[in-house]
């Protein structure tokens, strides 16, 4: 039976992809296998020694350690895409917030509550809070995966012209991406041209700050700034300064932090993102299958720090290899099934980074001989044998 611990409520769609017979899964479970996980923090977390892998409901993976799952054999899954369209939607809101001040307007009517001839106060108050129009605007999108590419199509469907840019963009983003979608040169391009500018990039030592002095210095005045990406890709103080002088008309984030809140031009949203009903379904289920896929039979796929990785579910006993990703690694581990006669029936392999993986299948019974071999070759960290 193995063990999957919940760090976070998981929607009970996805929980009901691992089947009873074979896994106990609750937040109660000790020694466990794997962890399913949304927002709670893993960095001060003791891990299991039986810990494989751990599935994140959800793009981000700033609260799991990943460097030390890597590093102890932990495979790290997120699930891509799964929330994209509940973000897309917040992003329209959110340029729409940044267009028209409808938050301050709504704080300003409940001011009115107890007092007469309301409809008349509207009519005459309601000019202190007029705005602009999307269409016909410029937007900067950083970032062309699964939401930055949905927000840039939805903004081409608003009448709005559309700019991204992603160095790491995949081909099947790329087609994915209406055809007036213009790719700028680089992020400067976006931050030079654009009336409107949304993250849709990872956090990471290259994106942090990215929005910056520096980089705010080349906008247009008057620009407005959405951000549901993640809290570190802005400079707060920089964007607070920006604000001030009205370099920045608005800026929209999913992530208040104590210097954002409550300031005139932030409007700081409570982290809704992916807070819908069905996103976090979307979310459970995927990580879900991903789980049960690499604990049954040792296939990878939309892992953070492990290559994709698959062979179809067969009855053929496999091995499962975790290596660096150095010279001559895959001819030492082909070498050691030769040396023991043992034919390989399959063979796949990947590398990510400094890490590589690799699935044998073979007709034979593995037994612990060649196990022992293949752990004794320099750089091989993880061995698993599925009968």
């Amino acid at each position: 039976m193995l063990k999957v611990k919940l760090m976070n409520k998981i929607a009970k769609v996805g929980t009901d992809v691992l089947s009873p017979a074979q896994y106990e899964v609750s937040d109660k479970v000790e020694q466990e296998d794997a962890i399913m996980v949304r927002s709670a923090s893993l960095h001060e977390m003791e891990f299991s020694p039986n810990l494989r892998a751990i599935a994140r409901c959800g793009a981000g993976v700033n609260n799991i350690p990943v460097d030390k799952c890597t590093e102890n054999a932990v495979v790290v899954f997120n699930t891509p895409g799964a929330n994209a369209n509940a973000v897309k939607e917040l992003c329209i809101s959110a340029l729409i917030f940044a267009s028209r001040d409808v938050v301050g307007g709504i704080d300003w009517v409940r001011t009115l509550a107890g007092k007469e001839n309301v409809a008349k106060l509207v009519e005459a108050g309601k000019s202190a809070f007029v705005g602009h129009e999307l269409a016909g605007k410029t937007l900067g999108v950083v970032g062309l995966g699964a939401i930055g590419g949905m927000v840039a199509n939805a903004a081409i469907s608003l009448g709005m012209n559309v700019m991204g840019y992603d160095p790491y963009i995949t081909a099947k983003a790329a087609w994915s991406l209406a055809p007036s979608v213009r790719q700028a040169s680089d992020y400067n391009e976006i931050f030079q041209k654009c009336d409107y500018i949304t993250l849709h990039v990872p956090a990471t030592p290259q994106t942090k700050n990215m929005i910056c002095e520096k980089s705010i210095s080349m906008m247009k005045d008057g620009v407005r700034i959405i951000n549901l990406a993640r809290a570190d890709l802005v400079n707060a103080g920089d964007i607070k300064e920006a604000i001030a002088r009205k370099k920045v008309t608005a800026y929209v984030t999913d992530f208040p932090t104590d210097e954002t809140v409550g300031v005139d031009g932030i409007i700081a949203i409570p982290h809704l993102g992916a807070s819908t009903v069905e996103s976090e379904d979307h979310c459970a289920v995927m990580a879900a299958q991903q789980l049960d896929e690499f604990l049954s039979c040792g296939n990878i796929r939309n892992s953070v720090n492990f290559p994709t990785v698959g062979v179809p579910r067969s009855e053929k006993p496999r091995v499962c290899i975790m290596n660096r990703n150095i010279p001559n690694m895959l001819s030492q581990i082909t070498s050691a099934f030769s040396a023991k006669n043992i034919n390989i029936e399959n063979l796949a392999n990947g590398s990510k980074g400094e890490v590589a993986y690799t699935i044998v299948e073979t007709n034979e019974n593995i037994n612990d001989d060649i196990v022992k071999t293949l752990k004794e070759i320099d750089g091989v960290f993880g061995v698993r044998v599925f009968a």
